[in-house]
């Protein structure tokens, strides 16, 4: 197995120049599968509010299947850092109970570190989270948890104001101890600023090529979530069409009474 990835691993390949890879997984096998394709990050995402629980939003998932999932998924995951998502309201309430969620995530869950979406008011719980020993990855730009408050799934900073509020939250969070920065739904030139005045990596979804690297939804990539397709993502297989060809194929096989044949069956 190559080489375990860690924090300041990270911070080594964005001195060298070299790309960050990441990707959402949700259970054992997609763990495993992310894993041994070499991603340097598997995020446990919350997003698993909607492509495994079927939601419109984030915002039902809670710390409980946050724990769930992440603790199934650190059973398949050996050589990538592990990342679990902090839900809607498992942070926001009061540092103790922060510090005690986050904390699960690695006590309970197997995660390596947390992430957290918020900007500058963020800092102080930060601070108080890296001092407990707790790894923290930041998350600016289109942060699906204020969903409601953006009024809907729109590309952030785009005025010079409010790129520049980015800008001064990425600065106090990188202050307060993040590890990394998840830029999502800016673009392209706010990205590359950011990036160009941090020292730790970011990561970008729907921010350009100028990240220190880049992350997709597990379900985006391989095309098994047909909802809908944001315009930054790519798909590399068509993965719920092949998959309903195959159940269709097997249930016709059943009805036409060729399956199970002669080389499926013990005598």
């Amino acid at each position: 197995m190559s080489r375990k990835v860690t924090v300041p691993l990270l911070r080594e390949k964005k001195r060298k120049g070299e790309k960050i890879t990441m990707i959402t997984a949700y259970d054992y096998l997609s763990g495993k599968l992310a894993d041994e394709a070499g991603f340097d990050i598997v995020l446990v995402g919350d997003s698993l509010g909607m492509v495994i629980k079927g939601e419109s939003s984030t915002l039902s998932v809670t710390v409980e299947e946050m724990l769930y999932h992440t603790r199934i998924t650190r059973r398949g995951v050996q050589r990538a850092l592990l990342v679990a998502d902090m839900p809607f309201l498992s942070y926001q309430v009061s540092e103790a109970e922060a510090i005690r969620n986050c904390g699960r995530m690695l006590k309970e869950g197997g995660a390596e570190a947390v992430k957290l979406e918020g900007g500058a008011w963020l800092a102080p719980l930060v601070e108080r989270l890296v001092r407990a020993g707790i790894p923290v990855m930041g998350h600016l730009g289109l942060t699906p948890q204020s969903i409601h408050l953006l009024g809907g799934y729109r590309v952030q900073a785009r005025t010079e104001e409010a790129a520049q509020e980015l800008k001064r939250s990425a600065q106090a969070l990188q202050e307060a101890g993040i590890f990394a920065l998840v830029l999502e739904g800016v673009p392209a030139e706010v990205a590359r600023e950011v990036t160009e005045s941090l020292d730790i990596p970011t990561i970008g979804i729907g921010a350009g090529p100028y990240c220190d690297g880049q992350v997709l939804v597990f379900h985006d990539v391989l095309g098994l979530f047909e909802e809908f397709k944001p315009k930054f993502v790519k798909r590399y297989l068509e993965g719920a069409r092949l998959m309903r060809e195959a159940l269709i194929r097997f249930r016709e096989e059943i009805q036409q009474g060729v399956f199970p044949g002669e080389e499926h069956t013990y005598s």
